[in-house]
């Protein structure tokens, strides 16, 4: 038994906690439950009160482990950006590393080979979104509190890379002067090697927008009345620019980006190895590029993806960068019609790396085929092991999974796995 009920504090109970969950949360046993509390580590005696719904919440510590240090911003806990800075540096590996594992032995492959954490340092994040609000104070702009629509004003931000940051305080001062009283928005801010591409999410007027597209450091802006549809511009001063692995491309408005650029090369690193000596390859959910166009130089490559926008924008680099003949883009919902059959039948290797819903019905049509390799990314552990429990039905083995942290102190892991069909072959379908 590791809670007691404690007579002199009504409805509080006196908790050790056992261990930290996948969502970076302190689990405790009481009355026959598993109780989750935010900001407790393993080994911690807290006094809590039982919320409901597999909850507690810490009203204080009374013992507390060797796990914590200092978190190194001072909005954590209040802001909901960050959930796990308290957690010292080597605990903190083997709980991300520990997720990986967890994800790999619900699909079945309990003693895969873990590779050694991949983590992005601080200060690296290139893109991010945040809330505002223009309240009777002022303007808020920063992160959503656990939990809650409240936003957390940012005056710092470890995470955030220098450029991103330096942006946010004229950022404020703008949207001070653009939203009318209680009136809120997003604003979805990428750094690129031309200046800060921004996408502006609400129902302001295109007009409004005027005292934003002055910003020093912005390259272009651009509005959407909601995240699921197409930006349009309002101004651009320079085309943004970034580049995978060296190969230039201007991506769309609110195109997807790796976190970091330190994950991205993590991840084109293992997604390269994995693939071996496969000349053809297949990248489903290919976005704009992030692996399609280097590795286009070496090999032919079909890049498959919803993105209209996205793809056109690779066309370009790849055209631009002589890398043409090697590439060729389609645009397809993979998640309504996945790639199948004869489809398939041509790729040495496929890749996919789909959104955090994961690839199921791709991973299906995947698991049917004759394709030796297979190589997935995800930055969600539960969908990776659906899909990857799908991949091991087919027959296929996970030969290695690289963990890759470019969403540090928080519970998002990177996963890479590599997948080889043994030279047996495929079993029969089953009926």
């Amino acid at each position: 038994m590791t809670a007691t009920q404690r007579p002199d504090a009504a409805h509080a109970v006196d908790m050790v906690i056992d261990a930290l969950n996948d969502a970076g949360e302190g689990v405790a046993s009481y009355d026959g439950q598993t109780l989750r509390i935010a900001g407790a580590l393993p080994g911690d005696r807290v006094l809590a009160q039982p919320t409901g719904a597999g909850r507690a919440r810490a009203l204080s510590w009374l013992t507390r482990s060797t796990l914590h240090t200092q978190p190194p911003c001072a909005h954590f806990a209040s802001c909901g950006g960050c959930t796990a800075q308290h957690l010292s540096a080597a605990p903190y590996t083997a709980w991300k590393q520990d997720i990986a594992r967890r994800a790999a032995a619900r699909a079945g492959f309990p003693d895969a080979p873990v590779d050694a954490l991949v983590v992005s340092p601080p200060a690296t994040r290139r893109r991010a979104t945040l809330a505002a609000v223009r309240s009777a104070a002022g303007l808020v702009l920063g992160f959503h509190a656990p939990a809650r629509n409240d936003i957390v004003d940012i005056a710092q931000c470890e995470v955030l890379c220098a450029e991103l940051m330096a942006f946010v305080p004229p950022l404020r001062r703008a949207l001070g002067r653009v939203l009318a009283p209680a009136e809120r928005c997003d604003v979805a801010l990428t750094w690129t090697a031309s200046g800060i591409d921004a996408v502006v999410i609400g129902d302001l007027a295109h007009a409004a927008l005027v005292p934003l597209a002055a910003l020093p450091g912005l390259a272009r802006l651009s509005r959407t009345t909601s995240a699921d549809r197409e930006p349009e511009l309002v101004a651009l001063h320079k085309a943004p620019r970034i580049e995978f692995d060296g190969v230039a491309l201007e991506p769309p408005p609110h195109a997807f980006l790796q976190a970091t650029a330190p994950g991205e090369a993590a991840i084109r690193a293992a997604v390269t190895a994995g693939l071996g000596k496969a000349r053809s390859v297949a990248d489903l959910f290919a976005g704009c590029g992030t692996l399609a166009l280097p590795l286009a130089r070496t090999r032919q490559v079909l890049a498959v993806d919803t993105s209209e926008p996205a793809l056109a924008a690779l066309d370009r680099a790849a055209r631009a960068a002589g890398l043409g003949p090697r590439l060729r883009v389609v645009t397809r919902d993979l998640a309504r019609r996945p790639l199948i059959g004869d489809e398939l039948a041509d790729f040495d290797a496929a890749i996919f790396d789909p959104p955090r819903e994961g690839a199921a019905a791709q991973a299906a049509a995947l698991a049917r085929s004759d394709i030796a390799r297979i190589v997935a990314v995800s930055c969600n552990p539960a969908s990776f092991a659906r899909d990857a429990a799908l991949l091991a039905a087919g027959g296929y083995r996970l030969e290695r999974l690289t963990p890759i942290d470019q969403f540090l102190w928080s519970p998002h892991l990177e996963l890479v796995g590599i997948f080889v069909r043994p030279r047996a072959g495929r079993p029969p379908p089953r009926r």
